[in-house]
């Protein structure tokens, strides 16, 4: 197969072991030493450094396959001169920290994020940041056409324990800002229950939490295991979320926290069960980076609901500018408003990536988690709760997430099609009304108070496959918003509505 074709989005994605279902595996010791030799020519070129000169830094996940693939990773950069710092067990985020903090030219995480336990990928990072979709596309060009590399001289490896120092710049940021009288305790009398689903998210409870005194006993699959045997690492699983809701509530905890795998994302729950992920962990990270960017903008993916609009607009006084879904997509607009001269204190994915401007505009769980950390500790002060913040957020009655699949070949074009006639159906129609500020696919709001709430129809990025997002503020409102979307697409061909029939009981 074609290296490029592990292209997803910014990451590089495959399988990685062999199993009934792929008895070929796509990430192979030299699939994998051919893409990661072509970073290191792309960190040359981008550095104006030779390979004997770069300092580059390896991690992975808690996956089955890390090993195999770190060992493919690494052998292939010190046998192209590179130094490499392992890292070993350590979170994304954390990896990139490492241009930062220790020097390193670039980074190299092994990770598939919340995906099954037999995929595997590689996110590559320079100072910079993560890579954009073009700079991937290159490499994985350039590693199809490339032969055998070898440097004029042996790189280096040394093992070092990056997750401890990244847990020690998050213990120093909660004790400054907290600025509690016991300063080195600053959590002391906290519950905290954290959820890291056997990923590599552990590491919070005990190196950044316990230390200051909270009390983590409650914390659930901290252990390293990258078969998952609990639940899947992933804060928008529901099963996922039940799991830290009743240990939250169970344990009389004042919060609970929830990691992905690699713990580029997080949720929360709080003391009464209820959780906040997706418009409400939105909603609370907005509270948080607005407090000092008063009037600032939050960059949210398209599919953030109107409640959270007016929530961010009225309430907090800042703007939402709901731009196209997928993490990277967000925190580029953010970049891009940030250096035109526009306050963008928040670019943040109702998946749960949340990525501060004062923290590079890195999507990092730990970070977020951390800052809600300090805001529940100060508000603990006067006798409040994290859940007192989000109290004005409007909830939706209903919600619906639909995906249809194109079932031909041309299937961009077909889905272009459609969102271009619903866009003229829908100026010319009396009851919808197009959202003006919409960046991706089309949005189309109802006022009348039978189905009073909007659908978003966009085109996935890489997939034949049309996400359909609907929600109302009228209890049925949703079946009815479907079935005023079925008059439109009933005649349309090449794409399966197999799902939307079967919700509003079309035979």
């Amino acid at each position: 197969m074609k290296l490029t074709q592990l292209k997803s989005g910014t990451d590089v994605r495959g399988t990685a072991i062999e199993t009934t279902e792929h008895p070929q595996y796509e990430l192979t010791d030299e699939a994998v030493s051919a893409i990661s030799g072509a970073f290191i020519d792309f960190l040359s070129k981008k550095t104006g450094k030779e390979c004997n000169d770069l300092t580059v830094s390896v991690g992975h996940d808690s996956r089955i396959s890390a090993m195999r693939i770190k060992d493919a990773v690494t052998e292939t950069l010190v046998n192209m001169g590179v130094n490499v710092l392992y890292c070993s067990y350590c979170s994304t985020p954390a990896m990139f920290m490492t241009t930062v903090t220790m020097g390193c030219d670039g980074a190299v995480q092994i990770t598939a994020s919340h995906h099954p336990y037999d995929r595997n990928g590689l996110k590559f990072f320079t100072r910079d940041g993560g890579l954009s979709g073009e700079e991937l596309t290159e490499i994985l060009t350039a590693a199809e056409n490339a032969g055998e590399r070898a440097g004029s001289q042996k790189g280096s490896i040394t093992e070092i324990d990056y997750i401890s120092e990244y847990s020690e710049i998050l213990r120093n940021m909660i004790k400054k800002e907290v600025g509690a009288e016991n300063y080195e305790k600053p959590l002391a009398g906290f519950k905290i229950a954290v959820d890291a689903g056997n990923g590599v998210g552990g590491f919070y409870a005990e190196k950044v939490l316990a230390p200051l005194g909270a009390d983590v006993s409650a914390s659930q699959f901290l252990e390293i295991d990258g078969m998952f045997p609990n639940h899947i690492p992933n804060p928008e699983n529901k099963t996922a979320m039940e799991f830290i809701r009743k240990a939250t509530v169970e344990n009389n905890c004042d919060l609970g926290v929830i990691f992905d795998t690699d713990v580029d994302r997080a949720s929360c729950v709080d003391e009464k069960g209820d959780e906040i992920n997706r418009n409400s962990i939105v909603a609370l990270a907005s509270v948080i980076a607005l407090e000092n960017n008063k009037g600032g903008t939050v960059v949210t993916d398209s599919v953030t609901s109107d409640g959270l609009h007016d929530f961010i607009e009225n309430t907090l006084g800042g703007r939402h500018i709901r731009f196209k879904r997928g993490y990277k997509n967000v925190i580029d607009e953010a970049v891009r408003r940030t250096d035109s001269g526009e306050n963008t204190p928040l670019a943040i994915e109702t998946s749960g990536h949340a990525a501060f401007k004062e923290n590079y505009y890195l999507d990092d769980g730990a970070y977020l988690i951390t800052k809600i950390i300090i805001k529940a500790a100060v508000l603990w002060k006067d006798g409040k709760k994290i859940g007192d913040c989000i109290k004005a957020l409007k909830k939706p009655v209903e919600e619906k997430e639909l995906r249809f699949n194109i079932t031909a070949p041309n299937f961009r074009e077909i889905g272009e099609e459609l969102i271009e006639k619903i866009k003229v159906i829908a100026e010319n129609s009396g009851e919808m009304r197009l959202a003006p500020d919409n960046y991706e696919g089309v949005r189309v709001s109802f006022d009348d108070e039978k189905r009073k709430g909007w659908f978003l129809l966009r085109l996935s990025v890489h997939d034949p496959v049309m996400p359909f997002n609907a929600e109302s503020d009228t209890v049925g409102g949703c079946a009815e918003i479907c079935k005023a979307f079925y008059e439109i697409i009933k005649d349309v061909k090449y794409i399966d509505f197999t799902f939307l029939k079967d919700f509003i009981k079309i035979p």
